[in-house]
Formats: structure tokens, C-alpha cells, sequence
């Protein structure tokens, strides 16, 4: 099997990023575009990014999940913590999250640590997700093998009647991670393959260093 994709051709013409134009600190900008590619351009789940991790195996690995809040402190997105991912980041935390929103043309690449978050405030987001959610956090052995998926609806099903008319708690192996950046990269598509790309790094007194990279 083969396809040249050589002749694949796209002009990006729908902004700029000027250096001179940009906040001292990356997470107002990281809010800044979030709203407007939420608001005036038709993305379907804006939250969706794409997480890198070191596998236990060597190699790195990418996946999309959904990113549930943004603070100034970093990025949380909520897992089962005995996942392949889970199991990664208790070995190595240093993980990649990257935005990519073809209708603006703009990427974001953020590079930080991530590490679980307080257990209320797990609870918290648990308790807020719909009740087939929480059922399916139970369900599911993330990542390991499964017979075939009758085994996932049975087991569903069996929930279903156990816990119908209680609450129900979120498993211990079940919650959040925050991802503190230390560096983000804001990538903005130009004409003639000459993007605008600014960096923000994190220095030791906790500024954040700012340059333009060529495209």
C-alpha cells in the first residue's frame, strides 16, 4: 500500500502572533485563545489535547483526553491512575500536552510535570459527572486486556442493580492530575510556511523567559 501525500497543500492566513503583542505570562494567553477558538470558531470539544507520556516500555506514547479546568497553577485532567498512562507518570512525570485547533490554525505544546491532586477535589469532580460515568470508572480496568466487550456490558449491568438508588463513591484508583508547565510554545499559522512560534520558559525565580523561534 502506498499514497504520496506530497501535493497536500494549506495556506494559513487567519492571524498573527506578535511578540510585542503578548501577555508576561503564558497562561493568560493560554486563556485568551481557549475563549476566543471556544467562542467564535466551530471546534468541536475545544478541552481535547493530546498528553505524551515515557511508557514503562521506553517509548513515548500520545493520547487525547479532556481537560476538565485551567488555573494559573496548570492543567487538570481527570484518569484511572492504574491506566498505561497512570502508571507512567508515577514513574516518570515529565509529560507533553499539546492543543491543536485547525479551524484558528494555532497550536499549544506544554511541557510540565504532572502530579494527582487533592482527594476532595477529586470527589468533587466525581460527584459532578453523570451517573453512567461514575459507573463506568468502575467498570473499566483501564489499559488492561478484556475478553471481548459483553464482559464490559455484563459487568455494567451488574453495577447498575447493585448500586441502584445509593450514591456512589469514586474509586480510590480514579482522580485528577494537574500539569504545572514549565514551558509553553504558542504556534500560529502563516502564510509561506512562515509560522509565528513564541516560547515561554520558566526560569528559577519563576519568570517566565519569552522568544520568538523561527518557524
Amino acid at each position: 500500500m502506498e499514497k504520496d501525500l506530497s501535493d497536500y497543500r494549506k495556506t494559513y492566513e487567519k492571524g498573527e502572533l506578535l511578540l510585542e503583542n503578548v501577555p508576561e505570562n503564558p497562561l493568560e494567553l493560554f486563556r485568551d485563545w481557549f475563549i476566543e477558538v471556544d467562542t467564535h470558531f466551530n471546534v468541536d470539544e475545544t478541552n481535547a489535547m493530546t498528553i505524551s507520556t515515557i511508557g514503562l516500555d521506553g517509548y513515548p506514547k500520545s493520547r487525547v483526553v479532556l481537560l476538565k479546568k485551567y488555573t494559573y497553577e496548570g492543567f487538570i485532567f481527570y484518569t484511572n491512575y492504574k491506566s498505561e498512562k497512570g502508571k507512567a507518570i508515577e514513574v516518570n512525570p515529565n509529560v507533553c500536552l499539546s492543543f491543536f485547533w485547525h479551524a484558528a490554525e494555532r497550536q499549544i505544546i506544554i511541557k510540565g510535570q504532572a502530579e494527582k491532586i487533592a482527594e476532595n477535589l477529586s470527589d468533587g469532580y466525581f460527584e459532578s459527572r453523570p451517573r453512567g460515568s461514575q459507573l463506568g470508572a468502575i467498570v473499566s480496568n483501564q489499559s488492561e486486556p478484556v475478553e471481548n466487550r459483553q464482559v464490559l456490558e455484563d459487568k455494567l449491568k451488574q453495577l447498575e442493580a447493585n448500586y441502584e438508588g445509593k450514591e456512589i463513591e469514586r474509586p480510590k484508583n480514579w482522580g485528577g492530575y494537574i500539569v504545572r508547565p514549565t514551558e509553553l510554545e504558542f504556534w500560529q499559522g502563516r502564510p509561506n510556511r512562515l509560522h509565528d512560534r513564541i516560547r515561554y520558559k520558566l526560569q528559577e525565580d519563576f519568570n517566565w523567559k519569552i522568544d520568538r523561534l523561527c518557524p
